[in-house]
């Protein structure tokens, strides 16, 4: 199977449940629209050229839609009549938002309807404060305008008494877990960690004033704890060896927990235990997943639902052999059914490829992982490309990639790393590359490529992947590593620090400051970190792909390298897309850039051997 071939496969994920019905995102037209899952079948309900993503408005036949415009992230709240559906025209929608300039946020849907929460910077084009509005009249009220950019978290509590979002504070690596007391308009901030950086997840609420959260105030390793907001007091509830997150049922009876075991999910549902003051977790209960791959929001897919009364929990799940489906687990039954069927690769008759987990010691004694994928049946050592994740507060998991799949058919070995930085790993690891230590992870590139030989794979024909932040990597990796890398692909990546935090969007440029350094305290690192800095150095041929709308790393980040590259005669190629902003959302762009890609490395890494 090619590579166009695992482009035009298709993906289906769970967004939510009320009653009988499930909300479905499916990319089925190339976008991700919204459809309800009905009798086993798909029936759509947009057919927008935008993707889109929604909400269920209980008790009522109507979804909250969020959407933007090519890419622009500057995302519009509408409401849907479901009895309208399909719907190919957003003018049938109802627009609850209309400020086309500014950002809004969903950040929950109020149990009994009649209310939304979400979040906008309309005021002042940074901040984003926290809004409530009528569903019944359209009155707005504002209820949070205390600075930050309040991320989405498990929205209303059960009764709809808190609105939960989550506050990244000014380190990096650094989130609040904040509680609106709508009745009072008190703030509140369990949790609290002022004198350390640490992440705390959403609420699992176990009862009106209690709930479980995953945190790692503390510790290394996000924990389990549970907190009871009357009196103030916190306890670890579950803690091992592996990042845990948590959601739970509307009725407080049931906990599902999800281990993030170095790239893969294990997941498992307990019973919730209150005895007076005490809460406790009884009778774990394993999912059984339908093979190595990840369900959890904080690994790529949606948050999994668990039903109102813990009967049964939905799930998204992908796999390297999964592009992504539906499945559900009944607990009276014991088993675990798939609920869409999209389409896509078969594993077995189309050669997918399962990675092996490896680790690399790099200059200073640090372990780092990675997933190595080997082509079959290939002769001698085969040329490998490193594919490396965005973020860099993110993490390289066990889900479907058709890109590897594609560059795999093509006969190219692919290693996947988690380099310095990288989530999924504990606080501590993914913070060894915070501001000036930077050039670190790209250190970790180098001591990937001296492995490679050693792993059977050809380090002379070695070439670069990444978007985003991984795109940074790409072009640090050839400019400050000039011999080892024969090629690079750069989707959406940055060139210059500086020009990057210059010219990002308003409402971007405090949130990433503080995971790589202030113009104001750190630009002469971060001048020393671009690789448009060490332009003079790369030799390496580059293919760069943007989109025009690009609201977190400006296209002009692109334009600028390449212009370089051009004047000393590098061998590069830009592809620019009008309707896109930070990567590649429509299938029909996806078809032109990537296979041009691939042929672009073909034909610097299949022919003779690249002098490392």
């Amino acid at each position: 199977m090619d590579l166009r071939q695992l482009l035009e496969s298709r993906a289906a994920r769970a967004l939510d449940e009320a009653a009988d019905r499930l909300l479905v995102a499916s990319d089925l037209t190339g976008t991700f629209q919204l459809y309800e899952l009905d009798d086993d079948a798909l029936a759509p309900l947009t057919d927008f050229s935008e993707p889109v993503t929604g909400r269920y408005v209980p008790g009522s036949r109507q979804v909250v839609v969020q959407m933007d415009a090519g890419g622009d992230e500057r995302y519009q709240l509408y409401l849907l009549d479901l009895d309208r559906c399909p719907v190919a025209d957003p003018g049938a929608m109802v627009p609850l938002t209309s400020e086309r300039g500014y950002v809004h946020h969903l950040l929950g849907v109020h149990p009994d309807g009649h209310q939304i929460a979400f979040c906008s910077n309309r005021r002042n084009g940074v901040d984003f404060d926290v809004y409530l509005l009528s569903l019944q009249d359209g009155e707005t009220t504002l209820v949070y305008d205390g600075g930050g950019w309040p991320q989405e978290a498990t929205g209303y509590s059960p009764s709809g008494r808190y609105l939960s979002f989550l506050l990244p504070g000014a380190r990096p690596l650094d989130a609040d877990l904040c509680l609106l007391d709508l009745p009072g308009g008190e703030l509140l901030r369990p949790l609290s960690h002022p004198e350390e950086a640490a992440r705390v997840g959403g609420p699992a609420f176990v009862g009106e004033h209690r709930f479980v959260a995953s945190s790692d105030v503390g510790r290394d390793l996000a924990a389990l704890v549970a907190c009871d907001l009357e009196t103030g007091e916190q306890r670890t509830l579950l803690e091992g060896d592996y990042e845990l997150d948590c959601i739970g049922s509307r009725d407080g009876s049931t906990l599902l927990v999800v281990a993030n075991e170095e790239g893969a999910c294990r997941a498992e549902l307990y019973s919730v235990v209150v005895d007076g003051s005490e809460v406790a977790l009884a009778h774990p209960e394993e999912v059984p997943l339908p093979g190595r791959g990840v369900i959890s929001f904080s690994l790529v897919t949606p948050a999994p639902l668990v039903a109102p009364d813990g009967s049964h929990v939905t799930w998204t799940f992908s796999s390297p052999l999964v592009p992504g489906d539906v499945w559900r687990y009944d607990r009276s039954s014991g088993a675990a059914r798939r609920l869409t069927t999209s389409p896509g690769p078969d594993a077995e008759s189309d050669g997918l490829v399962e990675p092996s987990t490896e680790s690399v010691t790099s200059f200073d004694g640090e372990a780092v992982p990675l997933f190595c994928y080997r082509p079959a049946g290939h002769d001698g050592p085969p040329p490998v490309v490193l594919v490396i994740h965005g973020g860099p507060e993110s993490q390289s998991v066990l889900s479907f990639n058709p890109l590897v799949q594609g560059f795999l058919a093509a006969g190219l070995a692919v290693v996947v790393p988690n380099v310095r930085g990288s989530t999924g790993y504990g606080k501590r690891y993914a913070g060894l590359d915070d501001t000036r230590r930077r050039l670190d992870s790209v250190g970790d590139l180098a001591a990937i490529h001296g492995w490679l030989e050693g792993a059977g794979l050809d380090p002379g024909r070695a070439a670069l992947y990444g978007g985003s932040y991984g795109g940074y990597m790409v072009l640090a990796g050839v400019a400050f590593q000039p011999g080892l890398w024969a090629a690079g692909v750069d989707v959406v990546g940055i060139s210059n620090l500086v020009t990057f935090l210059e010219n990002t969007s308003d409402y971007r440029r405090a949130h990433r400051e503080r995971e790589y350094g202030s113009l104001s305290e750190d630009r002469d690192f971060l001048e020393q970190a671009s690789p448009l800095r060490r332009v003079e150095d790369i030799v390496a041929p580059l293919f760069v792909i943007h989109g025009e709308n690009d609201p977190r790393v400006p296209v002009s980040e692109a334009r600028q390298l390449v212009a370089s590259l051009e004047r000393r005669g590098v061998d590069c190629e830009l592809l620019v897309y009008p309707d896109e902003g930070h990567g590649l959302a429509k299938l029909k762009n996806r078809l032109e850039a990537y296979p041009r890609a691939l042929r672009f490395l073909e034909g610097h890494l299949t022919g003779p051997g690249t002098p490392a």
